[in-house]
């Protein structure tokens, strides 16, 4: 083996182990931005539980306020399995109006505003949109953060080389942002 052929296999080596230490970069970001979206869906799936049994509370207080129940039921359905990341944004900006006219019509029922059980579901929804929020942010941290190493060289020609995907950011209405109020008076709900 002459001086050349040492050479050459040792850049061969260290491009070889550059690769590599690209390749498990790119996967051990990947793997933390399917831990904070597992976050954000176990948030979602929270929050849905929360709105079914709010709903459930309020249909047997308010038998005549069907149309705000059934609403929020719908929003709620169509959220749990939307097909695709856009009609997901939309499902969720749905269900969170619906939540909050739902809440407005039960502020309505001076047994429901007075009932414990109520109020702590209320609370409850009020910190399940908080966490959620923190969910989604810290989800499109890591994100961006995948986005920049599948795009920086030289991991970029790793991520093409092993067909790494960019994953979608929220992009959430900002009104749909907000927590469903929680209040202890007669339509005191704000959005």
């Amino acid at each position: 083996m002459d001086a050349l052929d040492v050479a050459v296999s040792a850049v061969v080596a260290v491009l070889a182990g550059t690769a590599i230490v690209l390749y498990n970069r790119l996967i051990a970001t990947r793997v933390r931005v399917d831990e904070a979206l597992a976050q954000v869906e176990t948030d979602l799936q929270r929050r849905h539980d929360l709105v079914g049994r709010l709903a459930s509370t309020v249909a047997a207080a308010a038998t005549h306020e069907r149309r705000a129940i059934d609403a929020v039921l719908s929003a709620r359905t169509a959220a749990l399995r939307p097909p695709n990341a856009e009609i997901a944004e939309v499902a969720d900006a749905d269900l969170q109006r619906a939540t909050a006219q739902l809440i407005a019509v039960a502020e309505d029922f001076p047994d429901l505003r007075a009932d414990g059980a109520f109020s702590q579901m209320q609370a409850e929804l009020a910190d399940t949109e908080s966490r959620l929020a923190f969910a989604r942010d810290f989800a499109a941290h890591r994100i961006a953060a995948y986005h920049e190493r599948l795009d920086t060289f030289p991991s970029s020609i790793i991520a093409r080389l092993a067909r790494f995907e960019h994953r979608t950011m929220f992009v959430a209405d900002h009104d749909a942002r907000h927590s469903p109020a929680v209040s202890s008076g007669p339509r005191d709900v704000a959005s």
